[in-house]
């Protein structure tokens, strides 16, 4: 029965991130990108530090390792990596925005092999990261006479974000912390909204509170409870239980829900160089895990 709640939980998470790109394109329509990074995050640290605070003991940062990991977090993970998101994704389609994520695993194996060593990056990895790239390539479609603009800035900011978010994972586990993943992802949230709001004051974005439009308050309601308070809860809990390896193919499935719901809710298009670049990254990524992949196969029963 657990192993059928998982299952659930895993559909559930690529329902929710992917719905999340969909929804960043409708609130674009209303706000500046950076600042609407910072209200996503606003309502996402609200309702996460709300329920530490109520159910678990301890969830105030104790340690200079706290610190630490939630500067890690909140800084590269949260802040950096959402204005960019946000702003490229101006340039973009939820479907390009979401195959260009789906780099993190593979972005962060590479600069995990560079700062603390790893298994993962042999020659065969080595060569998955670079076709993983290509495949980025592929979707972005670069135009030699237009790289001034055009999906190119969109995909570029966006794979920015990424390598923040790959250096900012690696940087994680180079800390101890005293208090639950949860709780640093609840006070990372509150920090990174922190830093998004000077970030959007620095460049000079125009202030102003919340859209009341219904579409805008759903958009920000499902970005910031669904997709990123009650998501992240759900990704902590699917670690737990299925590990780093399993939770990690999430990245694939969420482009698929993206682009589906881009192309259906949107109207957005989808090219065959989008296709393509996607399957050039999901073989990447194949490469550079095949081990995991053979070990996970290997470990499928079969009813008798």
């Amino acid at each position: 029965m657990s192993r059928y709640r998982d299952v659930i939980l895993f559909f559930t998470l690529a329902l929710l991130w992917g719905g999340s790109f969909v929804a960043i394109e409708v609130g674009l329509d209303y706000y500046p990108p950076v600042l609407y990074a910072a209200y996503r995050f606003d309502v996402a640290a609200l309702a996460l530090i709300s329920y530490v605070l109520v159910t678990q003991d301890g969830p105030f940062p104790r340690t200079r390792g706290d610190l630490a990991a939630i500067g890690f977090s909140g800084g590269l993970s949260v802040a950096a990596n959402n204005a960019l998101l946000f702003v490229g994704q101006q340039y973009t389609t939820s479907g390009i925005a979401s195959i260009t994520y789906s780099l993190v695993p593979i972005a962060t194996a590479a600069v995990a092999a560079v700062w603390i060593g790893g298994a993962d990056l042999d020659r065969r990895g080595a060569v998955g990261v670079v076709l993983a790239f290509l495949g980025v390539g592929l979707v972005a479609q670069p135009d030699p006479a237009n790289l001034g603009g055009g999906v190119a800035v969109g995909v570029g900011l966006i794979a920015i974000g990424v390598i923040a978010v790959a250096v900012g994972s690696v940087g994680l586990r180079t800390v101890e912390t005293s208090f639950s993943s949860v709780a640093l992802t609840g006070w990372a949230m509150g920090f990174g909204a922190l830093a998004i709001h000077a970030l959007s004051l620095g460049i000079g974005e125009s202030q102003r509170l919340p859209a009341v439009a219904p579409r805008a308050l759903v958009a920000l309601a499902f970005l910031g409870l669904l997709s990123s308070a009650v998501a992240y809860t759900i990704y902590f809990t699917l670690l737990d239980r299925l590990g780093p390896f399993e939770i990690n193919l999430v990245s694939y499935v969420v482009p698929i829900v993206a682009t589906v719901a881009g192309a259906l809710l949107l109207a957005e298009p989808v090219t065959p160089f989008t296709v393509a670049g996607f399957a050039v990254i999901v073989l990447g990524f194949g490469l550079l895990k095949r081990r995991e992949i053979a070990d996970a196969a290997a470990g499928i029963r079969f009813p008798g």
